[in-house]
């Protein structure tokens, strides 16, 4: 990763924390960007600040952890006051992919819980139209050949997104990943529902209409989009 865009996602990171308030239930995104902020939130922990998380991944929950953030489950708490998130890519509507780190099922999760869905980007991730990226689409192992196929009907290039030595991805949840290429994405909306109207998909990668406020580092400036 090239310096300027690590600075950026740090830049980004630390900015996003003005949407963090004393008190709140604050739900911790996952990826690179996130990670990034989920650094700065245990400095400010330290410092004083009094909040309780709720990750959306092991990793995000590990980190918190050795960083002395306090954490919180839905089994104690179904409301989140924020949570800030990376994507892979947003299109000018602020739709949203995400998967790339293969968090996608607990990240719309807690995103779904939240009043205020804040997502943190660097300036690579900002696309005319969504589709750059392939869509990740979670997917129980016993229905994966079946989904293959009806994806492909679609019109999408799909292939199982594996690890060192070919073996499988593996979700938090014990999934599998299905990497779908589908080239430009014109109705984010409209695939959404096919995908999610498909037996054995746990969940896919678009995030239409969840994002309140995308926040994208440009050089030494932050940009604040906001949903109309």
């Amino acid at each position: 990763m090239a310096t300027d865009q690590i600075e950026e996602k740090e830049l980004v990171a630390r900015v996003s924390l003005k949407f963090v308030q004393h008190g709140q239930v604050v739900g911790l995104g996952s990826g690179s960007t996130a990670t990034c902020m989920i650094h700065f939130l245990g400095e400010r922990v330290r410092a004083g600040l009094k909040i309780v998380g709720i990750p959306s991944s092991i990793h995000s929950r590990d980190l918190a952890s050795s960083l002395g953030i306090p954490l919180t489950t839905f089994d104690q708490c179904q409301e989140i006051d924020v949570t800030i998130d990376g994507a892979d890519e947003f299109d000018p509507a602020l739709n949203l992919i995400k998967g790339g780190g293969g968090a996608l099922l607990r990240e719309k999760v807690v995103a779904s819980a939240s009043r205020q869905f804040i997502v943190v980007t660097d300036s690579s991730k900002q696309v005319p139209a969504l589709g750059s990226f392939p869509l990740p689409v979670e997917v129980i192992r016993f229905a994966q050949p079946l989904v293959e196929k009806r994806i492909a009907a679609l019109g999408a290039v799909v292939t199982l997104r594996t690890i060192a030595g070919g073996k499988p991805f593996v979700t938090d949840e014990g999934n599998h990943i299905l990497d779908c290429h589908f080239g430009r994405i014109d109705d984010p909306a409209a695939l959404a529902r096919k995908l999610s109207d498909m037996p054995g998909i746990v969940e896919h990668g678009l995030f239409v209409g969840m994002a309140d406020v995308v926040l994208i580092a440009k050089g030494d400036a932050v940009l604040e989009l906001r949903r109309k």
